[in-house]
């Protein structure tokens, strides 16, 4: 495996610098620079996208499918959302004025926040590195980009792409791990758009604080599934499983846990074994649609998780290949490990529940999850959903609330803070400028000592 070198502190200072500098001249502000610089984006990505599939097979095993789907086409459909759309977001925004302010006009300006950094983790390593990025770009901010040293060919083929298309004072990559991390951090960006573990999320939002900079935390965390009675099985079954096993249940808003009604249980355990087998063959680890575990201390680590419970189906593995067959477990106690952290593999556990209220009072004792996917009675779903809190989720689906450019996308507490895609993005990466515009051929007295009309401001405030 290729091994990604640490950058010096210095290195990190001058680029840091010049983005600073490059940004005081107020050319990434401008609308028609934003907006060409997205239309560069896009083209870079076109130019790479063959090399972009091979890395993310290399780091990943992922299939050309599965990378375009989940990783290229959720990239370049932002980018052609924000095409669309952007002037229209960057426009000032008139706003009503209260009496008390006559005759004065209000309107929110958007501008850019400055240098934006963003630290990108090895499961989805293109999209959650470049997906951010376009709200950089079209809010007008520079960019700092620090790929995942753990997905190595992704992040040198995401270095290669960005220096032959952009200059390093407006955007660039760079590469290392912890102690990349620790330098980076040190300088006083203003606005940092991480993605990966709530830990580590911590450690960044420290570091921030010392600087006041603004913080968008995309973290994880135990996403339940509920699925009750009156839910079509064969669809549930076919939807989580397809949820769970993408990039091999690496992923953050994969449903981490199932809570099932009793009375269904067999019937949807056994429909989504027979569903994995149509997905990947009953060889799964020949499948070429299967992807692997990104390196061997994830791979143990779910080993160890495979401890807990019974298997009902699954269990295999192969060390030197880094594969884990999906795996099913029932028995499971809260106590155990497996449910004591995010899984973040293809290992799915089993809680059984008579009455909802089980279901929702369990989600509750427990963090609050990044998604929460319910498969039933849509009216039933409402309610779940008005019992629980989550950062997003889907009735009688998983996952596929990411999929729209519309839907503000991010965590609440322990599972992250601050939202993005679609406009989402542009407001993450921009200050929103309250401004009142006051003229001066009159001038009235109320709001000025010795307050002779305060009767009257009392009445009209």
């Amino acid at each position: 495996m290729t091994l990604i070198s640490e950058t010096n502190e210095e290195r990190i200072k001058t680029l840091f610098s010049d983005q600073k500098d490059f940004f005081r001249t107020s050319k990434s502000q401008g609308i028609d620079f934003r907006i060409s610089q997205l239309k560069l984006l896009k083209k870079a990505v076109l130019t790479h996208q063959s090399s972009i599939e091979e890395v993310l097979w290399s780091d990943l095993h992922k299939s050309p499918e599965e990378a375009f789907l989940t990783e290229i086409n959720i990239v370049l459909s932002e980018i052609e959302n924000h095409l669309k759309h952007l002037k229209k977001w960057a426009k000032p925004k008139r706003v009503s004025t209260p009496l008390i302010l006559f005759p004065s006009a209000s309107k929110v300006l958007y501008e850019p926040l400055g240098v934006s950094l963003i630290i990108a983790p090895w499961n989805y390593p293109f999209q959650l590195l470049i997906n951010p990025l376009i709200g950089s770009i079209s809010s007008g901010c520079c960019s700092i980009l620090k790929p995942s040293p753990a997905a190595p060919a992704v992040a040198l083929a995401v270095e290669e792409m960005i220096k032959a298309f952009f200059e390093p004072d407006y955007l660039t990559v760079v590469q290392g791990g912890k102690e990349t991390n620790n330098f980076l951090l040190a300088q006083p960006f203003d606005v940092i758009f991480f993605t990966g573990s709530s830990r580590v999320g911590k450690i960044v939002m420290q570091a921030a604080s010392a600087h006041l900079s603004r913080v968008i935390l995309e973290l994880g965390g135990k996403s339940p599934c509920v699925v009750d009675t009156g839910a079509n099985i064969k669809v549930a079954a076919k939807r989580i499983a397809w949820g769970k096993l993408i990039n091999a249940g690496q992923t953050c808003i994969a449903p981490d846990y199932l809570l099932v009604q009793e009375s269904i249980k067999e019937e949807l355990l056994n429909e989504i074994e027979s569903v994995i087998k149509e997905m990947y063959g009953t060889e799964i680890e020949e499948s070429r649609f299967y992807p692997r575990i990104i390196d061997n201390a994830a791979f143990d680590r779910l080993l160890e998780l495979l401890k807990a419970g019974s298997i009902r189906f699954g269990g295999k593995f192969n060390r030197k290949d880094r594969f884990i067959e999906p795996t099913i477990i029932e028995d499971i106690k809260s106590n155990d490990p497996i449910m004591q952290q995010e899984i973040f593999g293809p290992i799915l556990p089993v809680i059984t529940y008579d009455a909802i209220e089980e279901a929702y009072a369990y989600i509750n004792e427990n963090d609050k999850p990044l998604a929460l996917y319910y498969f039933g009675n849509k009216s039933k779903g409402k309610e779940v959903l008005s019992k629980t809190t989550s950062g997003g989720a889907c009735i009688n689906d998983t996952i596929m609330h990411i999929a729209n450019h519309n839907l503000p996308f991010g965590g609440v507490g322990n599972s992250g803070t601050g939202k993005y895609h679609g406009k989402e993005s542009f407001l993450a990466f921009s200050n929103s400028k309250a401004v009142v515009i006051t003229p001066t051929w009159i001038d009235l007295p109320l709001k000025y000592a010795p307050f002779k009309f305060f009767k009257l401001l009392k009445r009209i405030i």
